[in-house]
């Protein structure tokens, strides 16, 4: 069994990748990243969904990006709401967090080299996404290739592995991937915005992309929103 560390927001997607490592035999260890992020209820989602796999280890790595602001989850801004679908990943919106991605997948290379583990999971999408530059393939390539140059492990013996296997997927194709796996969705939670008793804002950006994905896939969202678009 490889070890293997898992970027675990408690979304739709690390869950859905959480699901595939699983299947694939991997021995889990899941990294949380609390960056006193606005939607703070996805750190319980992702709590649920590491009890929901068995990991062998779930880190809840606090982390205060609010000290540096520049996004609507970090600042005072206002979460986008109701933007058309169409218009969804046209411009960068404000909720992109400076440089997340690669704070992130920075931790976990981190954690991967302490627990001896080679392949990286991170639920990146560049398909269906708001057009976060940190979600293009270029990105995952010119990560994984520096974590090959930058650690003693990659260097010495153990090449490092940036398993983001839903980039060219839809999110269709990912609730469709997830299902097949049998990812309990009811679990997760995708939006930026939620309400003080964990309803899901159903406006936001993340929620569109989300209730369009499981109309798409002929599928009923199994968790709460406060209002449906």
């Amino acid at each position: 069994m490889k070890n293997a560390v898992i970027l675990l927001s408690g979304g739709l997607d690390s869950t859905t990748v959480a699901a595939v490592a699983k299947a694939e035999g991997c021995k889990l260890y899941a990294l949380t990243v609390d960056y006193n992020q606005r939607h703070r209820l996805e750190l319980e989602a992702a709590r649920r969904v590491a009890a929901f796999f068995g990991v062998h280890k779930h880190v809840v790595l606090p982390i205060n990006l609010r000290l540096f602001g520049g996004s609507s989850l970090t600042d005072t801004l206002e979460v986008p709401k109701d933007v058309p679908l169409l218009e969804i990943g046209r411009s960068i919106p404000n909720t992109y967090v400076p440089a997340r991605n690669t704070v992130f997948l920075s931790l976990a290379l981190a954690f991967a080299e302490t627990v001896l583990a080679s392949e990286i999971y991170i639920g990146l999408s560049a398909v269906d996404s708001s057009g976060y530059p940190d979600c293009d393939p270029k990105f995952v390539h010119a990560f994984e290739a520096l974590a090959n140059i930058a650690t003693k492990a990659g260097r010495e013996s153990r090449q490092f592995s940036i398993r983001a296997l839903l980039l060219n997927l839809s999110k269709k194709e990912t609730i469709e991937l997830g299902f097949s796996l049998g990812v309990d969705y009811s679990l997760t939670l995708t939006c930026y915005d939620p309400t003080s008793n964990g309803e899901s804002c159903g406006r936001c950006e993340s929620c569109s992309l989300r209730l369009a994905a499981f109309h798409q896939a002929g599928q009923t969202d199994p968790i709460r929103y406060a209002t449906e678009i």
